[in-house]
C-alpha cells in the first residue's frame, strides 16, 4: 500500500524583531526542528517606534537565522509584512503560526490572537513555545532602553545585531565619532 505523502508544514514566526534578540533566536531554532520550513514574517508596525527601519530589521534576522539553517538544515526565509498576518501566512503558504511566550502576561494576550486568527483563518494552527527559562525575561523594548542609556546589552542579542543596535544608538544620540 502506498503511503499517502503528508503535507509541507510550514511554520510562520511573526514579530517586529527591532532588534531581534536572543530570545526570538532561541524560539526561532526551536521552530525551525518542529516544521519542513520556516517563514520569519517582520512586521511593519511603525507604531512602536522602531529603532531600525523595516528592511534593516529584515536584514538583521536574515542574517542572524544564517546559522540556525546551517544548524538544522531548515529552509528559514524573512520577509516584511504590513497585512493581516492570517494573510501573510496564507501568501507564505503558512500551516501554523509560532508564538512565543515568556509570561503569563504574554499568555492572555496570545490566546486572544490565537482565536481571533482561528476564527479568520480556521486551517492555520497557532503553536506556542514556551521562552526558554533563560530568555524569558528578553524583550526587545528592555534591550532598546537599556542601550540607549548606557547599559550592557551583550547577553540579550547576539554579535552582530549587538554591534549594529550600539551603533545606532550612538548615531542617534549625536556620537557619531565611534560608529
Amino acid at each position: 500500500m502506498a503511503r499517502k505523502s503528508r503535507a509541507e508544514r510550514v511554520g510562520i514566526y511573526p514579530g517586529t524583531f527591532d532588534p531581534v534578540t536572543n530570545g526570538h533566536l532561541d524560539i526561532i531554532g526551536r521552530a525551525a526542528r518542529l516544521v519542513d520550513r520556516l517563514v520569519i514574517g517582520v512586521a511593519q508596525n511603525s507604531g512602536k517606534g522602531p529603532l531600525f527601519s523595516l528592511p534593516e530589521r529584515v536584514e538583521l534576522v536574515r542574517e542572524e537565522c544564517a546559522a540556525i539553517t546551517a544548524r538544522t538544515g531548515t529552509p528559514i526565509s524573512v520577509a516584511s509584512f504590513d497585512t493581516l498576518l492570517v494573510s501573510f501566512a496564507r501568501q507564505a503558504g503558512g500551516s501554523m503560526l509560532i508564538r512565543g511566550l515568556r509570561a503569563v502576561s504574554d499568555f492572555d494576550y496570545e490566546v486572544q490572537m490565537a482565536g481571533m486568527n482561528a476564527r479568520l483563518d480556521a486551517e492555520i494552527e497557532t503553536v506556542f513555545l514556551m521562552a526558554s527559562e533563560h530568555h524569558q525575561f528578553i524583550s526587545s523594548r528592555f534591550v532598546k532602553e537599556i542601550a540607549r542609556l548606557g547599559g550592557d546589552v551583550s547577553s540579550f542579542v547576539p554579535a552582530l545585531t549587538l554591534a549594529r543596535t550600539l551603533a545606532r544608538v550612538r548615531h542617534d544620540k549625536g556620537d557619531i565619532s565611534d560608529a
